[in-house]
């Protein structure tokens, strides 16, 4: 009995190891290559798998996550002789486990060398301004080129960046003095431009000033003209009925036409610029005198039919001489009779 015991413990030792080493459990993330007597047979997924005992062993444990490369920096000599120091990173994912475990060897040390050739040869390709100015072109450029290269290895590149360009110091300086050149050149250009349209835009104001100037002499010409001529009809109109009223005797209209003119004459002579005192010729009273004297010799001229004139009444005798005395007007100043006289 003893011996059955040991012999059946052992059995159950032996079947336990047995279970142990053909379970394999793969954690997310990863996949781990079969080999079976040092020859790939299959890629266990993440999870519980089962493989055959003492015969199948865990090749590659590899990494199907995601994963960063940092590329040191290295010095670039670019298409125009320029030297830079540029540095990158690259992002790259395990899509075939066997490929990436079998195909090559140090995987990381392979992608890190053909990322670093791969930036020379790009970088190197480009002037120093399109290196500095187009960096995602760079980008775009390096992933097509090392994602190609990395395919056979079953690795899909997904980015790689361009951290930093750093030209030298004295090439940084030169190319400070370029820019500030190049935008004095477009300061002056602008001002230049600015100064042109300026003036053309002062001629054409200039001109079009000109024209409305023009345009008003013109138009003011033509209503003064027009003024002048109805002026004239008016007066020849005026003189027409005035001249068929003093044919018909009338003596109003005589009146009228003398006291008009007797009153524009005085109102020129009383705004001539260069008088500080009139000596007024009568009495402010003597006007209306004056109009009613007129009056009386035209009706003694005409007669009150329009026909011959009649024989004048006997004139009321001559009064006494006035004694010399002064009038003033408003706005004037007038002298006596005396001073009339004189």
């Amino acid at each position: 009995m003893l011996g059955l015991d040991i012999t059946v413990i052992v059995v159950v030792v032996i079947a336990i190891l047995v279970l142990f080493s053909g379970i394999k459990t793969v954690p997310q993330g990863f996949a781990f290559t079969v080999e079976r007597f040092g020859r790939y047979t299959k890629t266990l997924t993440p999870g519980l798998n089962i493989i055959v005992p003492f015969v199948d062993r865990v090749g590659r444990k590899i990494n199907i996550m995601e994963q960063v490369l940092d590329i040191p920096t290295q010095e670039v000599i670019t298409r125009d002789n320029a030297s830079v120091s540029a540095d990158a990173v690259s992002f790259y994912q395990v899509l075939n486990a066997a490929e990436a475990a079998y195909q090559v060897s140090n995987l990381e040390q392979a992608l890190l060398n053909l990322t670093m050739t791969n930036i020379r040869s790009v970088m190197g390709s480009m002037d120093l301004d399109e290196l500095l100015s187009n960096r995602d072109a760079i980008n775009d450029r390096l992933l097509k080129v090392v994602d190609q290269a990395a395919a056979p290895w079953g690795i899909k590149i997904t980015r790689v960046e361009i951290k930093d360009i750093a030209p030298p110091v004295d090439l940084v300086e030169a190319m400070g003095r370029q820019m500030k050149a190049e935008r004095e050149k477009r300061a002056d250009i602008l001002e230049a431009e600015g100064s042109r349209n300026s003036q053309i835009l002062r001629a054409e104001g200039a001109k079009q000033s000109a024209i409305l100037e023009a345009e008003g002499r013109r138009d003011a010409a033509f209503r003064d003209a027009e003024a002048r001529e109805r002026l004239a009809e008016a007066e020849a109109k005026a003189t027409t009925m005035m001249s068929v009223a003093i044919s018909e005797g009338d003596v109003t209209a005589i009146n009228y036409f003398v006291a008009q003119k007797y009153t524009e004459a005085l109102g020129q002579m009383a705004s001539a610029p260069n008088h500080k005192v009139i000596l007024m010729p009568l009495e402010a009273s003597s006007l209306i005198g004056s109009l009613g004297g007129i009056g009386a010799i035209a009706q003694e001229v005409f007669g009150k039919d329009g026909g011959p004139s009649a024989p004048s009444q006997p004139r009321a005798p001559a009064q006494p001489p006035r004694q010399p005395r002064s009038s003033t007007i408003p706005g004037f100043s007038t002298g006596s009779d005396t001073e009339r006289d004189a």
